[in-house]
């Protein structure tokens, strides 16, 4: 394995993130920050305890992993797409370096900045309620687990997309959509029988209350389902990736 190629590629585009600090990191947090003011603060005191934990409490894990779907997909898609914008995927096409390596750097640099934006989110709501986390290794493992698939997601979007339309396309069209419908807000329990199947046909809410659960010992979903999901759901991306980089599926024209 070309260890150098993947610290290489790895360390430009963490570089890109230091040169675009305040669109990457503080912009995001800003927007954490308004969600926390308005819901926890503002309407969190209105509202009734869930599963015995305060709405500002319940509101973190669905507001870490809303920034960590949008930021992997949003960072992976646009590191893969740029270069195939301005031309410069052929020379890593050319160069010594496998399909493994390539992802493995891009998806890491993607699934690293998207992983500390949420460890930034996590400190930033311990400013505004009082939270707990019962489970922290199974907490880090939803959280990388769902930073790696959504970056491979991401990755999968940047090789599609012919142009920056199309790459904001899905991230605001379908994810984010489906993210506020899987229980970032609210558990699903609180809905009517029917909308909750309904909803079970969401992956998000699999992540979400797998991610949940790490921190309060409730979910919606049974801990074991949604760990299996979010495993599928990776496995799923890794072959789509496989088959791009073996077919040169919009890498070769």
């Amino acid at each position: 394995m070309n260890i150098h190629a993947i610290i290489a590629i790895y360390r430009f585009e963490m570089a890109r993130t230091r040169r675009t600090l305040l669109q990457s990191i503080v912009s995001p947090v800003l927007s954490t920050s308004l969600y926390f003011v308005v819901f926890g603060s503002a309407i969190g005191p209105h509202m009734n305890e869930i599963a015995g934990v305060s709405y500002g409490a319940f509101l973190v894990p669905g507001l870490i992993m809303l920034g960590l779907l949008t930021q992997s997909i949003s960072n992976a898609s646009f590191g893969i797409y740029f270069p195939r914008f301005v031309g410069t995927i052929y020379e890593l096409l050319s160069a010594p370096v496998s399909a493994m390596e390539t992802v493995i750097a891009y998806v890491g640099a993607a699934a690293t900045k998207a992983t500390m934006l949420a460890v930034i989110t996590l400190a930033t709501a311990a400013l505004f309620v009082d939270m707990r986390i019962d489970h922290p290794f199974w907490m880090v493992t939803f959280l990388l687990l769902t930073a790696i698939t959504f970056s491979l997601l991401g990755f999968i979007i940047g090789i599609w997309a012919d142009n920056f339309e199309k790459l904001q396309l899905v991230p605001l069209l379908i994810v984010t959509p489906l993210t506020f419908l899987g229980g970032s807000f609210y558990s699903i329990d609180m809905l009517p029988p029917f909308w909750r199947t309904v909803t079970l046909f969401n992956p998000v809410v699999y992540l979400v209350s797998g991610f949940r659960w790490s921190f309060y010992g409730h979910s919606d979903v049974a801990i074991g389902i949604s760990l299996a999901m979010t495993v599928v759901f990776m496995l799923i991306c890794l072959a789509i990736v496989a088959w791009i980089f073996k077919t040169g599926y919009r890498l070769k024209r």
